[in-house]
């Protein structure tokens, strides 16, 4: 090792990786070494210079007691399969017999028929709760020692794509390294790995040709030493040497917009490519304009490089073998989204057609069927990378690992010349038989997985309890209101991915754009249109204001007409259809005392969503209200006047609302905010084919029934 270990490491020792080891947290661990590894694990992952999210895996043998013989053995712990070592716990890791994983070198019948041993490795478990072992299982077995760990990191991958790989290997490390070629991974390259380890005893780690490294310790902090100071070496030797000898990716070819025009080009054309790429199957989109991308994008190499693909095959199993780039001015004119789309089409046919010449040609005859043809990274100079994927995790992932490679391709070409693989070697990494069984055992997507829905009010009350119902149930939701305390503090219940926010007055045609935009910059665009936001005023007409009439009409009517307009822009552009939901309410039906204002306008609401059902048919967009009553605990427009109004009406007193109101349906029944949540997924994940209808939520209103 570079670095003395019976010193006192410092995070000084290193510029480019994050030396993050607590003596005292891993002190307290004890000499639990299967504890020493995941935090040594989460410790490497929490640093995607090093490796890349669900990337790599890490692995430690400790002596166990067999529980059958009592007979002392050494159990190897590695990370399971689909997990990630950043976020790493004992339930994601598989404890195997290391014996009986070495045996399987006596069941290997040769590399055509490696994919057969992976079934074996079950038999080699020690520990019967484990996750389901990694095809990188046996590359940590048949190596010998006690603490591995094998990353992702770019300027490792950076050597390991370079044309001359070994001989900078060499250079770098002289014979402290092994090196072995690009191999798919498997049962056969970890006998590659064994076999190199043989022929250079005492080498501290293994690079791996066109994928990544091995290294190696007695103990999970010599290990952890040892993985940071190779990664530290290669960052370096890159850093010597990027922009010294030529411009890193041959210089910019073209500039970026300023910040806030790159993120209102992307606002304006995010849906129309999401519509493109959901040809196939709908599609959840996510934008960057990291710096690192948009040095890429602007470059003069772009159109050399980005057509190789990537090398690392973690990285082009989330992005495909290879980006569409836009050859769309940065300052194009978006304002006609239509006319755009009729523009990007035929680069689109392109992609596809050249994605089913590439399946064509390198299929086997047990490949599995041809996936989506569709980019999922789309690269657009001047302003930045769009991915697209099946929900917002997998397509932010996407762009990270297109990150990743975007730093492999510029560290090799400052030292050398950047590879990708073989056509055919990605191809098999792409339709490999245990990828597509892995696919297959994940489980089922939600009822509106794919789905991205706007609500107004979603602040609290009703409004928040429907993001909350379509979160559950699978969408990406984006919440809205005027009360931006209220709406962080909303967004802040929400796990990462879920959800966005914007804050939005309905009454404003341009805050009602700017909450769209916010929607397609997050998510790529937007299928389901609640309008919830609201407010109520009771008074008799003697007693109503032109300002309560004119506030009503605005926010309840107003704001669904804009809400609507602006929804039906981004649907049409997209061209999936989708949902309007009008929260209206009991009143829009039902002639009550002192209510006109609200009566009314509710009552328009409703008669808007038959108009707009009417209409929007032809575009696949269904228009629905559900109707609450009496939902007094935990709304909004209880708060105030409104209560005390409605109590004078009945002529009781405040306090006796809820009482009154659970008591005069016909079921007896208290209606809460999720009920009127329940009523808007009915609308919109169930009656698949109802539009202009009134969904009464309200325990049984007799006066109130539709017909």
């Amino acid at each position: 090792m570079s670095l003395d270990i019976s010193k006192e490491v410092k995070k000084e020792d290193f510029k480019h990786v994050d030396y993050l080891w607590d003596h005292a947290k891993a002190e307290s661990l004890g000499d639990d070494q299967v504890a020493l590894f995941i935090y040594r694990s989460n410790m490497l992952g929490a640093d995607l210079r090093v490796t890349n999210y669900g990337g790599g895996n890490t692995s430690c043998k400790t002596i166990e007691k067999d529980p059958l013989t009592a007979e002392e053995v050494e159990v190897m712990w590695v990370k399971g399969s689909g997990g990630d070592i950043g976020t790493l716990k004992r339930d994601g890791i598989a404890g195997l017999y290391a014996d009986k994983l070495r045996d399987l070198k006596k069941a290997y019948k040769g590399i055509e028929f490696e994919d057969g041993i992976v079934p074996l490795y079950y038999h080699c478990l020690y520990d019967l709760d484990s996750r389901a072992p990694s095809i990188d299982t046996p590359l940590h077995g048949l190596l010998p020692f006690k603490h591995i760990d094998h990353l992702h990191p770019d300027a490792l991958i950076a050597i390991a794509a370079a044309k001359d790989s070994k001989a900078i290997t060499k250079e770098i490390w002289g014979d402290t390294m092994g090196w072995v070629p690009w191999q798919r991974p498997g049962f056969d390259l970890a006998l590659q790995l064994e076999k190199c380890l043989e022929e250079n005893p005492g080498i501290r780690g293994i690079v791996l040709g066109s994928h990544g490294v091995f290294t190696w310790g007695d103990t999970s902090y010599e290990c952890y030493v040892n993985s940071l100071d190779v990664i530290e070496a290669a960052s370096r030797y890159i850093a010597e040497r990027e922009g010294k000898e030529k411009p890193v990716f041959g210089g910019a070819k073209s500039e970026s917009l300023a910040p806030q025009n790159r993120r209102e080009q992307a606002a304006l054309l995010a849906p129309v490519l999401r519509g493109l790429c959901s040809s196939y199957k709908r599609m959840v989109g996510h934008f960057t304009d990291d710096d690192r991308v948009l040095q890429f994008v602007n470059s003069n190499d772009l159109e050399r490089l980005a057509p190789m693909g990537t090398s690392c095959p973690d990285h082009f199993l989330r992005t495909k073998i290879q980006p569409l780039v836009l050859s769309l001015a940065s300052d194009a004119d978006l304002s006609d989204p239509m006319l755009v789309k009729e523009q990007l089409i035929p680069a689109f046919e392109t992609y596809r057609e050249e994605y089913t010449t590439y399946y064509e040609t390198c299929k086997r005859d047990n490949s599995p069927a041809m996936r989506d043809p569709n980019p999922v990274v789309i690269l657009y100079p001047g302003v930045g990378m769009f991915t697209f994927a099946k929900n917002k995790q997998t397509a932010r992932v996407a762009a990270e690992f297109y990150i990743n490679a975007i730093n492999v391709m510029r560290g090799a070409e400052a030292i050398s010349e950047y590879t990708s693989l073989p056509r055919q070697e990605a191809f098999d990494i792409e339709y490999w038989l245990l990828e597509e069984d892995k696919l297959k055992r994940m489980p089922p997507e939600k009822p509106l997985s794919r789905q991205v829905a706007i609500i107004t009010g979603a602040g609290g009350g009703i409004g928040k309890a429907i993001a909350d119902k379509l979160a559950a149930e699978g969408a990406n939701v984006v919440l809205t209101d005027i009360e931006e305390n209220r709406l962080i503090e909303a967004f802040n219940t929400y796990n990462r991915d879920i959800a966005g926010y914007s804050v939005c007055d309905v009454t404003s045609s341009e805050s009602v754009e700017q909450a769209f935009k916010a929607a397609c910059l997050e998510f790529g665009g937007v299928d389901i249109v609640v309008h919830s936001a609201g407010l109520a005023i009771s008074k008799p007409l003697a007693e109503t204001t032109q300002k309560d009439w004119d506030l009503l009409q605005e926010v309840l009517v107003g704001g669904q007409f804009k809400m609507a307009k602006a929804g039906t822009a981004v649907m049409r552009t997209q061209g999936l259809g989708g949902n309007i939901v009008s929260i209206a309410s009991k009143n829009g039906l039902v002639a009550g005392k002192n209510n006109v204002g609200y009566g009314t306008a509710k009552a328009a609401q409703q008669h808007m969503v038959r108009l707009l059902a009417a209409e929007l048919a032809a575009d696949k967009i269904r228009v629905n209200t559900v109707n609450p009553d009496g939902v007094i605990v935990g709304s909004k427009i209880w708060e105030g006047e409104w209560a005390e109004g409605r109590a004078k009406a009945y002529g009781i007193p405040v306090e006796e609302l809820p009482a009154f109101y659970a008591k005069r349906n016909l079921l007896n029944e208290i209606i809460r905010p999720e009920d009127i949540a329940n009523g808007v997924f009915a609308v919109v994940g169930v009656l698949d084919k109802s539009t202009g209808n009134i969904i009464n939520v309200d325990g049984g209103m007799a006066e109130a029934f539709v017909r």
